[in-house]
């Protein structure tokens, strides 16, 4: 079916949000296929690109599905589109989940005053978390001693997994509220965010379902359903215990204590009333507060949601490709040096030494987390409660890059 246009009134925001001009309106766009509904949440300045749309109607198609929504932060994926929630019945796609289960972010209240802590010194007391941990008892703790991934815990991994150091940049709410909704938070020392998941774990589960079934769905109920369910728990489990260990060992290297904010998955299945619940690149808005990370070197925001079936209990998990990792070099090679993109605009430093990896995950290669945030607000799905500001972002310190 085609896609009409659900307009409802523009609501003024707040100013640090860069937001259309006073007359647009937020666009729910709204359809339906033979078969389910499907919604794209996003403002008449939100990038969205027609592949990942194609993407979302293409799954729509798929047996006992009844409702896709696509985020503002949608783009493609392999054969299904990242950045979406995905509702069915009787049935569940472990395709739809991808390789990454329990992918997500962690996010800490550090005691590390903001005041005296620079980005280039943090790097060089964090050196490299690369390698395997050699904290067994640490491992241990979470029941994964001996597993097979061991040696994946406490690693963030390449793409655009991440750890970044933030500072309190701006507080939207006031100060009686915002120690009522984040009473661990302050603002006068510094933050960190992790972004990360079950490493090659998850990667197998996804094969091993591949291998046996393709892209086919797994039948409520049937053997083969329960057994990729307890292999998907497992690593959501996996996912949480590595962002935990990655914040460990981060705070260790500082010497620094940390209170845990959140821990939240956004690549998992879940079962709910209505069915199976599909998130890729979606996070809950059922599970308390939420991080929206910008891409690398811009701001990131903690929300309150605002829970609606309309966009399947769910909120977008950050900034979004804008471009494919294959055409970033090349649309930046001739214009941009490597050391350019290891200081970014809003001063913070970024520690990687994987020369292809820094233009891959180039802020220019991600949409706009402001009118991210905007599509969000206007729809009424978030409040906004405070904007961060990076400090340091690492992503990988095998060696030091040579610039």
């Amino acid at each position: 079916g085609s896609i009409g246009t659900l307009c409802v009134p523009f609501r003024e925001l707040p100013l640090f949000i860069r937001a259309p001009t006073w007359g647009h309106f937020i666009g729910i766009l709204m359809g339906t296929t033979q078969k389910s509904a499907i919604r794209v949440i996003a403002n008449a300045d939100t990038w969205m690109e027609d592949r990942a749309i194609q993407q979302l109607h293409r799954v729509a198609d798929w047996p006992g599905m009844q409702t896709v929504v696509g985020m503002p932060d949608l783009h493609p994926g392999k054969g299904s589109p990242v950045g979406a929630s995905f509702l069915s019945t009787n049935m569940f796609y472990p395709t739809l989940v991808g390789n990454d289960i329990g992918c997500g972010m962690a996010f800490w209240q550090t005691d590390l005053a903001a005041a005296k802590w620079s980005g280039q010194k943090l790097a060089e007391r964090a050196g490299s978390i690369d390698g395997p941990m050699d904290d067994t008892p640490a491992i241990d703790a979470f029941g994964f001693a001996g597993h097979s991934y061991e040696h994946s815990l406490g690693t963030i991994g390449g793409g655009n997994h991440f750890a970044e150091v933030q500072r309190v940049d701006t507080v939207l709410v006031s100060t009686t509220e915002l120690a009522e909704k984040a009473p661990w938070l302050d603002p006068k020392r510094l933050q960190l965010l992790v972004h990360s998941g079950s490493r090659g774990f998850g990667e197998a589960i996804l094969r091993e379902h591949v291998d046996m079934h393709r892209e086919q769905g797994l039948v409520d109920g049937t053997p083969a359903a329960h057994h990729y369910l307890v292999q998907h728990d497992e690593a959501l489990r996996f996912a949480q215990a590595n962002r935990l260990l990655i914040g460990q060992r981060l705070l260790a290297a500082w010497r620094a204590e940390g209170v845990l904010g959140l821990n939240i998955h956004h690549n998992y299945i879940e079962h709910i009333p209505q069915g199976y619940l599909h998130r890729k690149g979606a996070t809950p808005s059922t599970q308390g507060l939420v991080m929206i990370p910008g891409s690398r070197g811009d701001f990131s925001y903690l929300v309150e949601p605002l829970p609606s079936e309309t966009s399947l209990w769910s909120l977008a998990h950050g900034a979004g490709r804008k471009w494919q990792r294959s055409d970033c070099r090349g649309k930046l090679g001739p214009r941009v040096r490597l050391q350019d993109l290891l200081k970014t605009d809003l001063g913070s430093t970024v520690v990687c030494s994987d020369k292809d990896l820094v233009f891959e995950e180039a802020p220019q290669a991600y949409k706009n987390v402001d009118t991210l945030v905007a599509s969000l607000v206007e729809a009424q799905l978030v409040r906004v409660l405070v904007r961060f500001k990076p400090v340091m972002t690492y992503k990988k310190n095998e060696e030091r890059c040579a610039c």
